[in-house]
């Protein structure tokens, strides 16, 4: 796979040039503000028809309308709560028609110990369980799509840790809000692995992505200014704006040369190197584990069913 010809620096609009998605249907979480809302700025520009899956709608409206203000194509907007798989649940059912981009971009980071009605660690229960319910609900559309893509976004926060599955939600461990979510990323790569090795018959594509370290959105709300300082510092890393943080995502879910590639992970426009250790950067292995993969697989699919039926 030849180089992208952007850089860390690229924006999503400048990703997106010269690319046509008029008649395709895309939904990106979390879009009312950050990466989310420039990644659906980027698709409707392009032509798409994004819905803003967002918890807050009132906020989606506002983005829908700003999005709307700049010429683009529809923008709808729905409610959506990755932690609540009622939500989830209701939100597939509304869904009609194909869809051709999926972009799981909402989520949490460093949150206080939480647990959802289920028990479920918040950050765990809403990265990564409620994007796979979404996501596995939503395939047959994405497979009616004839060829789609879903876009997982990680971080690099995913080397910390690889997924613990004897103790995934911090039952028999002291909790630790960092290493949670460090594992929670991992399980963002996992899927997409693992999706896009059930999927690729169906011509659906999942690949994972690292936006960057994005100063301006929600996910760190958690954190003071100094702590996201020294996090860049010890990362080896400077801080995008959300437009170049979405760059990523969106070269990602577009680019005419990755129709047919599955299962990777992304950072700076470009498919990322296997990490070494003491460097930062690219893709830890445990996170690329086949295995790991397959395992992650059942367990979110146990964890879903007991949820059915209790």
């Amino acid at each position: 796979m030849t180089g992208s010809g952007f850089t860390a620096q690229s924006t999503a609009a400048e990703v997106v040039g010269g690319i046509d998605l008029t008649g395709g249907r895309a939904v990106v979480t979390g879009a009312a503000s950050g990466i989310g809302l420039e990644t659906a700025r980027a698709l409707a520009g392009a032509g798409a028809e994004v819905t803003l899956a967002v918890r807050d709608t009132a906020a989606g409206e506002r983005a829908a309308a700003g999005i709307a203000a700049g010429g683009a194509g529809r923008v709808l907007v729905a409610p959506l709560d990755l932690a609540d798989q009622r939500s989830v649940a209701a939100f597939a059912a509304a869904w009609h028609g194909p869809l051709h981009v999926l972009v799981n971009n909402a989520g949490v980071m460093m949150t206080p110990e939480t647990r959802t009605p289920e028990g479920w660690e918040l950050q765990f229960a809403t990265n990564h369980l409620g994007h796979f319910a979404l996501a596995t609900r939503l395939h047959p559309a994405l497979a009616a799509a004839g060829r789609a893509r879903v876009v997982s976004l990680s971080s690099v926060a995913h080397l910390r840790s690889p997924v613990h599955f004897d103790d995934v939600h911090f039952r028999d461990r002291p909790y630790d809000a960092g290493l949670a979510y460090a594992q929670s990323k991992t399980a963002n790569v996992l899927f997409a692995v693992e999706a896009g090795r059930r999927w690729a018959a169906d011509g659906v594509t999942v690949n994972a992505v690292h936006p960057g370290a994005v100063l301006g959105t929600n996910l760190s709300r958690h954190l003071t200014r100094e702590a996201l300082d020294a996090a860049a510092a010890s990362g080896g890393h400077t801080f995008k704006t959300p437009q170049q943080g979405a760059a990523t995502v969106v070269y990602v879910a577009t680019a005419p040369g990755l129709e047919r590639v599955a299962g990777r992970y992304f950072e700076d426009c470009a498919e990322a190197h296997r990490h070494i250790p003491g460097t930062s950067g690219g893709v830890a292995d445990h996170a690329l584990d086949p295995d790991a993969a397959a395992l992650l697989w059942r367990l979110s699919l146990d964890a879903l069913a007991a949820d059915v039926r209790g």
